[in-house]
């Protein structure tokens, strides 16, 4: 399996600033070149460069500049403007946009060919190659990395931490391990949701994962930046004042982005742990990529769904689950909880709050009718039977709270 681990970097500040200055002066020579020669040959015959051929034009160009990055580092800065392209072309249809900006800075990128492994008296350091004359960089790597039986290091990228205003080292290991067997045959059910992170069920007993501190981060998180921009509006663009609050803002978003994501991992540690716990081999989990396609709600609504970063809660869930063995599919979670569980019913309707009681049949999901079981059940109704409805709510539903040490209690 392959893992990322972050490392403090010791580097002088002004040294990992020149070689991120670098490599975004490496990716903006080649936006612009690319540009440039697509645009020459006119509108009907314009020519498009292949990668190959704009790293050879590339490195013709960068010739007389002084030396700074190894070859490698700069096919690597090179490579990420046609990385984004391909990504661009594949989610063309969701509106993605191809690169345009200049960039002054970028993430400096050692691929395995510019990385040696040496052994000290002291421990196990990294060698980063530069260019031609200069040392390599040495980062040292912690015991967790080299106490791994059979380790390999693929790539090292230098990131600037907004949070923290600083850099950081991150180190990307193949460990040797493979994913671990199947806990059992059960099939364990997830809906996603925005105010409960996630509802799992296997069809006796429901889980429902409570995490509102993620919502009230992400609440606080608008709150915070409508203010920083309002006093920011009231500056002229380019003063020290708004270069000030720019900071200011930036490094207010990247820590909300760190505390988000740990709280998502906790979530996501939780899901897994269940799905072990109830021996599943598939995790049968709600697809909700399409949740705000083609609609347009009210201001509240829009910010919630727009805050709602369910792609990286089923990211984690979703690696997390295949290092245990567990295989995920998605299934569809259209009205999975409007639907009514009951066989003989399956009345719609959109219930209003925490209690889900069915207004055609009277049916209430026990123990207090909580929306997001009755999701839950209809997911896995429909992977097994291929429809919802087929399975009720289990009677026995447990509200966990993993984001506060772990604390449980039954409903």
């Amino acid at each position: 399996m392959i893992r990322t681990h972050l490392l403090p970097c010791h580097l002088p500040k002004h040294e990992a600033d020149a070689l991120n200055r670098e490599s975004g002066r490496i990716s903006t020579k080649t936006l612009v070149t690319h540009d440039r020669v697509y645009r020459k040959k006119g509108t009907k015959r314009r020519h498009w460069l292949s990668r190959g051929a704009a790293e050879r034009l590339g490195d013709y160009l960068l010739r007389d500049d002084p030396p700074l990055l190894h070859a490698h580092r700069k096919d690597a800065a090179q490579q990420g403007f046609y990385n984004a392209i391909t990504t661009a072309h594949a989610n063309r249809q969701l509106g993605a946009k191809f690169p345009y900006r200049r960039k002054r800075w970028r993430t400096t990128i050692w691929k395995e060919t510019g990385i040696r492994v040496a052994a000290t008296e002291t421990g196990t350091l990294l060698l980063l190659a530069r260019a031609r004359g200069l040392a390599p960089i040495r980062v040292r790597l912690p015991p967790a990395i080299t106490m791994l039986p059979c380790w390999r290091v693929r790539e090292v990228r230098l990131v600037w931490d907004r949070a923290a205003r600083h850099d950081t080292w991150h180190v990307v290991v193949e460990d040797g391990q493979r994913p671990a067997p199947p806990p059992g045959t059960a099939v364990v059910a997830v809906d996603l949701g925005e105010v409960h992170p996630a509802a799992c069920t296997d069809g006796t007993e429901t889980v429902i994962i409570a995490a509102r501190r993620v919502r009230a981060t992400q609440q606080y998180t608008a709150k915070r930046l409508a203010a920083l921009r309002r006093q920011q509006a009231r500056q002229t663009k380019g003063s020290r004042r708004h270069r000030r609050l720019q900071r200011r803002k930036n490094r207010f978003l990247a820590q909300q982005r760190r505390r988000v994501r740990d709280l998502e991992h906790t979530v996501s540690r939780a899901v897994v742990a269940f799905a072990v716990e109830r021996r599943a081999g598939t995790l049968a989990l709600g697809d909700v990529r399409t949740v705000a396609d083609g609609k347009r709600l009210n201001r509240n609504s829009q910010q919630k769904v727009s805050s709602w970063s369910h792609g990286r809660q089923r990211q984690y869930i979703t690696y997390k689950a295949e290092a245990a063995g567990i295989r995920v599919v998605l299934v569809d979670e259209a009205y999975s909880s409007q639907t009514c569980p009951n066989p003989d019913c399956k009345h719609r309707y959109k219930p209003q709050g925490r209690v889900y009681r069915c207004p055609a049949c009277g049916l209430r999901a026990p123990p207090k009718g909580h929306p997001d079981a009755v999701g839950a059940a209809n997911l896995l109704s429909r992977f097994l039977y291929g429809a919802v409805g087929q399975i009720r709510p289990p009677p026995q539903t447990t509200y966990r709270r993993p984001a506060a040490f772990g604390q449980a209690e039954h409903a």
